[in-house]
């Protein structure tokens, strides 16, 4: 099936898919923002991000056949490391494939939310913010190059800022999330330069793969730790690792709902890969300082967010921060498996990594249903939505499901592995503490879903309805793949354990 689609692919899409990308969203940016109509703009978004799909189609296709499994693109004439280049391997085509297939079905989502949360003379520039986030993150995944790296950071960052600020016209406090928001991320970003300043005064380069090689002969380089401790502190901002996350809450309560869901799959995702990227790539997990850190940095912060923001979720009464604070603790069992620093576990923080895209992206366009023919989000404004909205809300019940980590949900597989990781470190305590994590994710989806399907409409005179067919066909997409991922896991695992082995170089 690979070879087939390689062979009817063009050959000017096979040799360019990697730059195709990044550029088509980056050109079609400037043409939302000058186009005066808003549903035009949505066209040319929906275009873009179907294009950059079959892109990172292409590129996953070609990693998987290509010896070595690693593609490597100049840019600009120059041989890297002098120049600079997009490296492809399995890893963040996997991150690719993500960012874009919710890029698609983010946006087929979005029109009738954009319609009505955001002012009609802003919706083009809204749509063209969003192509420069996607550029901007697609960009993060494929680069070689550190610097890089943190300017495609940037440019993803100042667009999602002025995407959540475009949420002020529905609910003001979108415009202090946004500023918190910001003010965080410029935090992120200098720590993580001043990371990167640091490896290139110790190695003359800012090429990852040619740092890579350089840095055994300075491991004992207090300029090198320096740098390792800089660049973790601001991917772990951008990450919302705990206790770096406090931007998050605000910014997914208030912003648009289009923005929430696209954000809630690929942006904490995105730097997410760039953190393990510097951890198993750029650095190593030999190194006497990150080895160290794994056990004394890595592990208690990413058990500390499956607990403590579990807990702060079971107390929330509004949907969308019980969510928020739940996409944090979810963090935690990602971080939890890189730590463990196996090929093993980091497959299973991969896997849930995919899987919580999933699950949220499903979620979050179901409250933007309840959003955009309710306008409510707490806990009584979801009161009695199951006899109303069944549609929404049955798809909102499965991706639930699978957030907690029900048998036959893409949750369940991927929590289950993560048990397998940390039982073959003889980890049985952090065992525990997940299954601990799950029950309190049954306690705070309980009482959404108790609200849903079991209490009466609180104010029976306001009229219920379904959502959107443009939010139910991408919303039953992500539902019933939360379900075939938990019956049939074979595709995913297979992402992850590529992805892991891309890394480690198939070390245990």
């Amino acid at each position: 099936m690979i070879e087939l689609f390689l062979t009817l692919a063009p050959d000017w899409a096979l040799r360019h898919a990697a730059p195709l990308l990044v550029v088509i969203p980056m050109m079609c940016a400037p043409l939302c923002v000058f186009i005066p109509s808003g549903r035009i703009a949505w066209f040319i978004s929906i275009l873009a991000s179907a294009l950059s799909l079959f892109m990172a189609l292409l590129l996953l296709a070609q990693v998987q056949t290509v010896p070595g499994g690693q593609i490597s693109y100049e840019l600009g004439g120059w041989e890297p490391p002098l120049g600079i280049e997009f490296a492809v391997d399995a890893l963040n085509a996997t991150i690719l494939l993500l960012v874009a297939a919710f890029g698609v079905l983010a946006v087929v989502f979005s029109w009738p939310t954009v319609a009505a949360e955001v002012r009609a003379e802003k919706r083009a520039m809204f749509y063209g913010a969003y192509l420069v986030c996607f550029t901007g993150l697609a960009g993060v995944a494929i680069t070689g190059d550190a610097f890089n790296m943190f300017v495609f950071l940037e440019i993803s960052s100042i667009a999602t800022y002025v995407l959540v600020a475009l949420g002020a016209s529905r609910d003001r406090r979108a415009l202090p999330a946004a500023f918190n928001y910001l003010v965080m991320g410029t935090i992120g970003a200098t720590f993580f330069v001043i990371g990167v300043g640091f490896l290139y005064a110790a190695t003359g380069t800012l090429n990852m793969a040619d740092i890579a090689t350089r840095l055994p002969e300075l491991e004992g380089s207090r300029t090198v730790q320096a740098a390792f401790a800089f660049i973790i502190v601001g991917l772990g901002l951008k990450a919302a690792m705990w206790p770096l996350h406090q931007w998050l809450p605000n910014a997914y309560a208030y912003s648009p709902s289009f923005v929430v869901v696209f954000l809630s799959a690929t942006a904490t995702k995105v730097a997410l890969y760039a953190l393990i990227r510097f951890l198993f790539t750029v650095f190593s997990p030999e190194f006497a300082f990150e080895g160290a850190s794994f056990g004394m940095l890595f592990m208690p912060l990413g058990i500390a967010a499956m607990v403590v923001c579990s807990f702060q979720a079971v107390f929330q009464t509004d949907v969308r921060r019980t969510l928020a604070y739940s996409s944090v603790a979810q963090v935690g069992y990602m971080l939890l498996g890189l730590s463990l620093g196996t090929a093993i576990g980091l497959s299973a923080g991969l896997l849930h990594l995919v899987n919580h895209a999933l699950m949220k992206g499903a979620l979050f366009m179901a409250v933007a249903g309840v959003v955009l023919t309710y306008q409510g989000t707490t806990l009584r404004d979801f009161a009695g939505l199951g006899r109303s909205a069944p549609w929404t809300m049955t798809a909102f019940a499965i991706a639930a499901l699978s957030l907690i980590g029900v048998p036959l949900t893409a949750g369940f597989q991927s929590k289950f592995a993560l048990l397998v990781a940390v039982q073959d470190q003889g980890l049985w305590w952090a065992a525990l503490l997940i299954v601990f994590a799950s029950v309190l994710a049954v306690i705070y989806m309980g009482r959404i879903m108790e609200a849903v399907f079991f209490k009466p409409p609180h104010n029976p005179q306001k009229i219920h309805k379904e959502a959107p067919i443009t939010i139910l066909v991408p919303l039953w997409i992500l539902a019933l793949a939360n379900l075939y991922f938990g019956i049939d896991a074979s595709f995913p695992i297979g992402l992850a354990d590529s992805a892991a082995s891309a890394v480690l170089g198939g070390g245990s």
